[in-house]
């Protein structure tokens, strides 16, 4: 077996290995392989037609193409090394060098070793890179704008102002990510699932803004949500509710930090507007979800505003025609007064009360809505409100509040219809665990002031309401304490006067 055949089953050997690993670790760089695949095909087909040539006696020609195959079989043993190098070892490093500078450090391989086989040969290469300059040259002036394009790659890849990977925004205001910096131009993704070629050479004459990128580092983009109040409601209030419905709990890809804010941006414009312009200023962390990510900002505004019974502004424009019937009113009033009582007698806590001491809790409760991962209740805070779920699902979360870093744990979950936050309001003590909406859900809000006024009437109450919370907190402790019978009615006397003096304090019955 000859030193050729050798070579060539070797190098076929080493191609399938890389291959197959290339195939495994980094299947992007497949399409390269077919490079690879076509110089060593070349080269097979030159090796073929010198050994021809020299059975055929022609020793000229089966010197031309010894030349040949030496200079295929190195360019390939090159390409070969490159891909090992660049695409298997960095790439498993973490090392991502750009296509551009790779495609260089392998393009000068190629000269050198074309250059090293044909001084081997005792030709000179350099007429042949003189006769290479003048073709250059006359290239050189005829694709000028082709060229620019070209070193403006190399430019953009050798001085790192722009990565792959990157958002940006070119001057006719289109956003993407930069997909590929290729020679002759770069590749932008948009949002719409489309992409823009963009030449090289517009990319360094253009100011080009780099989003979420400052400092050298990558960092979150900020982003503007409009929304309008009328003048019934003062900005102060608008601000604070707004700002404390976005930060009570994480909104997904909102940036903890810096932390979502509202503004008042402007007053009516040219006295025409009745309402003032509020703006949510947010910090996001990848710029290709942002139209989800606003939607889910918006939700939370308008939660938080229809909690605050604060609606957004109609535009003064609008004509609105109301018939004002006291009748309907009335009966409508009724009707929602009668589902509020039903809701109420789904609460066993309200067992005890009379049709119309539920008539006055009816009246003291207040709709509030919640969207998905919205916190209701904050574990350690102080806020007198039960709540009736009415459609929905909510987790229970405790945390270990001397730990921030540490994972919150959910210990239950609750579905429409049942009730959280008894103890708060009958008691007055700090929330024992975080309430967070799995789902939108929608509550009805008991506060301190209604239940005043029904314990205010007749206290006898507040022994039977304590024996039922009692009861109820019985039902968990009992069961993770394994108490016998005579234990659990201990306990349970001990919870029931505990919680019926909480009960008295806090009332000041």
């Amino acid at each position: 077996m000859t030193p050729e055949v050798i070579w060539g089953l070797g190098l076929f050997a080493a191609i399938v290995v890389t291959a197959a690993l290339v195939n495994r670790f980094s299947p992007t760089s497949r399409s390269r392989l077919r490079a690879i695949a076509i110089l060593f095909v070349l080269y097979a087909l030159a090796l073929g037609a010198m050994q021809i040539l020299k059975t055929f006696d022609e020793p000229a020609w089966a010197t031309r193409a010894q030349i040949a195959t030496e200079i295929l079989r190195v360019l390939a043993v090159i390409s070969l090394a490159a891909m090992i190098v660049f695409r298997l070892i960095l790439h498993g490093l973490g090392i991502a060098l750009p296509t551009i500078a790779s495609d260089l450090i392998v393009g000068i391989g190629y000269i050198v070793a074309t250059i090293g086989v044909l001084s081997q040969h005792g030709l000179d290469p350099v007429g042949a890179l003189a006769t290479g300059a003048v073709v250059s040259a006359v290239l050189a002036i005829s694709l000028q704008t082709t060229l620019g394009n070209i070193l403006g790659g190399v430019a953009l890849q050798l001085d790192g102002s722009i990565h792959e990977g990157d958002w940006i925004q070119l001057e006719n205001g289109k956003q993407g990510r930069v997909r590929a910096i290729r020679w002759r131009h770069t590749l932008v993704e948009t949002r719409d699932w489309s992409t823009i070629v963009v030449p090289n050479v517009q990319l360094l004459q253009n100011n080009i803004t780099i989003l979420g990128w400052r400092d050298d580092a990558t960092a979150p983009q900020r982003m503007w949500v409009w929304f309008n109040v009328d003048f019934r409601y003062p900005p102060q209030r608008v601000l604070e509710v707004v700002t404390d419905g976005l930060c009570a709990s994480p909104i997904e890809n909102v940036a903890p930090s810096p932390k979502p804010n509202c503004v008042c941006m402007d007053f009516a414009k040219e006295g025409r507007d009745s309402f003032a312009t509020y703006a949510v200023r947010y910090w996001i962390l990848d710029l290709a979800a942002d139209d989800p990510t606003n939607s889910r900002v918006r939700t939370r505004i308008y939660t938080a505003l229809k909690r605050a019974g604060i609606p957004l502004a109609t535009p003064a424009i609008t004509n609105l025609v109301e018939i004002h019937d006291r009748e309907r009113e009335r009966s409508h009033l009724e009707r929602d007064l009668v589902a509020r009582v039903a809701a109420l007698r789904t609460v066993r806590l309200f067992h005890p009360l009379t049709e119309d001491e539920l008539r006055v809790l009816a009246e003291g409760l207040s709709p509030v809505i919640y969207t998905a991962n919205e916190r209701i209740t904050k574990q350690g805070a102080v806020a007198h409100y039960l709540y009736i779920l009415t459609r929905g699902g909510v987790n229970v979360v405790t945390r270990k509040l001397d730990d921030p870093e540490a994972e919150p744990h959910i210990v239950a979950t609750l579905e429409a219809p049942e009730i959280f936050g008894e103890m708060g309001l009958m008691t007055g003590a700090p929330r024992g665990a975080d309430v967070v909406a799995r789902t939108d859900v929608e509550c009805l809000r008991l506060g301190k002031h209604a239940l005043e006024q029904v314990l205010g009437a007749r206290p006898e109450i507040a022994t039977e309401l304590a024996e039922t919370l009692a009861t109820r907190r019985m039902g968990l402790v009992g069961a993770k304490e394994k108490l016998d019978e005579e234990g659990r009615k201990k306990r349970h006397a001990r919870e029931r006067d505990k919680i019926l003096g909480g009960i008295k304090d806090f009332f000041g019955l």
